[in-house]
């Protein structure tokens, strides 16, 4: 009894002085790893939540960039003939692109997300508090255009591949090569206008959404951190209003993404959005797919903002035991 007490006194004060040690590490050194932490879990939530949905995105880009009528029997068929003719794996044609460009899009916008609300904090006062609500969205809004601008030709290049039988380009470096060759440098960036437009309120919006309904858990609940499930059912509020509100503008971004393999010419933003309207109908064109968004979406960045949040908790945790057995 006498040595299991001495014992245990010993252990606590070893683990009191690593987690003194751990807390006293000079500002620039935590700050790296609390960036280093930000982008594996961004990086990680991406490409996990992408994957899962990969088949009802790679169904909506192809829906979004044709004429046809939407609906969730074409849907189906779609997948269905998709995976008779060109096999079951043939689903996530297009997915190596996305986890090219999603991981490090995810990494990118959670670490920026949580940089602007460290800057933001500053500035407002706020530091160590939740944001209020102007500045919550502000953070996510950059967060977004942030990562957007630094990854955009990626997203490009997953949209073609989307949309092409896998004869037409290869790999990722064959669209690369074929589009700078066939349709010049820029066409890199055709689109990005639309996607900086959609970006703001989707990942404003997003980011607001998720923040907002974790406080008010907080405020309301008891526990200042909600379950897992619980993350995953706010991170789906999150996507379906974000997806909701920028949808129109990622229709466009598709059109004019895929406008050279598909034989549209659209010039603009506002020249897009007519035609579709006028050729397909105003709702119907602009809002094509949208009810699968609220199948995938939700799914997608739910999945995104749980895993990020748990990727998160178990790293420092991860961190501390280190600190402790040291």
């Amino acid at each position: 009894m006498g040595d299991g007490r001495v014992v245990e006194g010993q252990v606590g004060l070893k683990r009191t002085d690593a987690e003194a040690t751990f807390h006293a590490l000079p500002e620039g050194v935590q700050e790296q790893r609390n960036v280093v932490h930000s982008l594996m879990s961004g990086a990680l939530a991406g490409a996990v939540a992408k994957t899962a949905v990969a088949p009802l995105d790679r169904t909506k880009i192809i829906f979004q960039v044709s004429s046809n009528r939407f609906s969730a029997k074409e849907a189906y068929r779609l997948v269905y003939r998709t995976y008779l003719h060109e096999g079951f794996f043939s689903l996530w044609r297009g997915n190596s692109a996305t986890m090219v460009r999603v991981i490090p899009y995810a990494a990118i916008q959670f670490c920026a997300h949580e940089e602007y609300k460290q800057l933001l904090g500053s500035y407002y006062g706020f530091q160590g508090k939740a944001l209020t609500p102007l500045p919550r969205f502000v953070a996510g809004s950059l967060a977004g255009t942030t990562a957007a601008m630094l990854t955009y030709p990626l997203d490009l290049v997953r949209a073609r591949m989307a949309v092409t039988p896998k004869e037409m380009y290869s790999n990722i470096v064959h669209v690369f090569i074929r589009i700078s060759r066939e349709e010049g440098l820029k066409t890199l960036y055709r689109g990005f206008a639309p996607t900086i437009l959609g970006v703001i309120p989707y990942a404003g919006l997003s980011f607001f959404t998720y923040e907002t309904l974790k406080k008010f858990h907080a405020d309301h609940s008891g526990r200042s951190q909600p379950y897992p499930l619980e993350r995953l059912a706010f991170g789906a509020c999150a996507g379906l209003i974000g997806q909701s509100a920028s949808y129109p503008l990622d229709v466009v971004r598709r059109r004019m993404q895929t406008a050279g393999v598909m034989g549209f010419s659209y010039s603009s933003i506002l020249g897009t959005m007519v035609d579709i309207a006028r050729e397909e109908g105003l709702v119907r064109g602009l809002y094509k797919g949208l009810s699968m968004n609220w199948v995938k979406g939700p799914i997608a960045v739910g999945i995104s903002f749980m895993t990020f949040d748990l990727t998160q908790i178990l790293l420092r945790r991860w961190e501390r035991s280190v600190h402790v057995e040291r």
